[in-house]
């Protein structure tokens, strides 16, 4: 029979490899000093923006990390460290987890990993500055359907002056 640790070991070990596999990226946070209920409000915002916190011992994320290749993230992992698993948008949890570090000075952003791209804090913080991307693609259609509506009022107004002109004349006569 295996001991209960080693058992529990392997078992994040595995949920860390699949999330790693399986999100768009990770970002490592330093929680030391953050209170509980602090905690639990940070925990149900990234739940509501479909994120998790999962905190694990670094020796832990080191062999996994070691294990996947991703070796810049070892020197990151100082004192009580977490991992924010991102699913959908990056940029909504950069922007969420820097806000709330800003607010909580116990809380700090570490470094992150976006699609196989090693991120440093910085990197992280001018992330969360971008818009979301439902803000960009809400942009980018605007940009493209600004040409054809500048071209259908041009259209109108030609349109509308020559009606004008028409009941100028009818008028005269």
């Amino acid at each position: 029979m295996e001991k209960i640790g080693r058992l529990l070991r392997q078992v994040s070990e595995n949920e860390i490899r699949k999330n790693i596999k399986d999100k768009d990226g990770f970002l490592v946070v330093s929680y030391s000093g953050l209170s509980g209920p602090d905690a639990n409000t940070l925990r149900q915002s990234l739940k509501d923006n479909k994120s998790r916190l999962f905190v694990i011992k670094n020796s832990i994320s080191k062999r996994v990390f070691k294990e996947t290749g991703i070796e810049g993230l070892s020197e990151m992992l100082q004192g009580p460290c977490g991992l924010v698993f991102v699913q959908d948008d990056f940029i909504i949890i950069a922007k969420l987890i820097n806000t709330f570090a800003k607010e909580h000075e116990s809380f700090k952003i570490a470094g992150g990993v976006l699609k196989d791209r090693i991120l440093n804090k910085s990197d992280i913080v001018s992330l969360a500055k971008f818009s979301n991307k439902k803000t960009l693609h809400t942009q980018l259609v605007m940009s493209m359907k600004s040409p054809i509506t500048g071209l259908v009022c041009s259209l109108s107004n030609i349109l509308n002056k020559l009606v004008f002109v028409l009941e100028e004349v009818k008028k005269k006569k």
